[in-house]
Parts: C-alpha cells; structure tokens; sequence
C-alpha cells in the first residue's frame, strides 16, 4: 500500500489489470465483419498485451514515485 495517495493499493491495482486482461480475453466477438472485424480483434489483441504487461508487473517506491517493472522475457 502506498502512502499519501488516499491509501492507493498497488497490489490491487495489479489484480485489476490482470482481471481486465481476462475480461478481454473471454470478450465475444460482435457480430461484425470485413474491415471492422479485424479492427476489433486488433484492439482486443493490444488491449490484452497492455492488461497483461501491466498486471505482471513488480513494483517498489523510488524516490517518491511508483515504478513498475514489467518483465520483458519469460523466466
């Protein structure tokens, strides 16, 4: 939990970027076709990465600041 910021919860903060990586993962597809089909999965791909990215990432305080580590290759 990070202090002085309303009692931000850094870890839940994750566990809500890894809820919402899932959440577009299970999304159906609408019904479109053509042109905005591809759009749409598109988006959904870029928003899964970004979900993901974040929700794995580790985190410290850095002179007053929140950094995240986002592990850029699997262990």
């Amino acid at each position: 939990m990070v202090s002085g910021m309303a009692q931000f919860d850094v870890d839940a903060m994750l566990k809500r970027y890894s809820e919402r990586a899932q959440a577009v993962r299970d999304r159906p597809l609408p019904p479109v076709a053509g042109e905005e089909r591809k759009k749409f999965i598109d988006q959904a791909e870029a928003d899964y990465i970004d979900f993901a990215l974040v929700a794995n990432a580790s985190w410290e305080i850095d002179e007053n600041h929140l950094v995240l580590k986002i592990p850029l290759q699997a262990d």
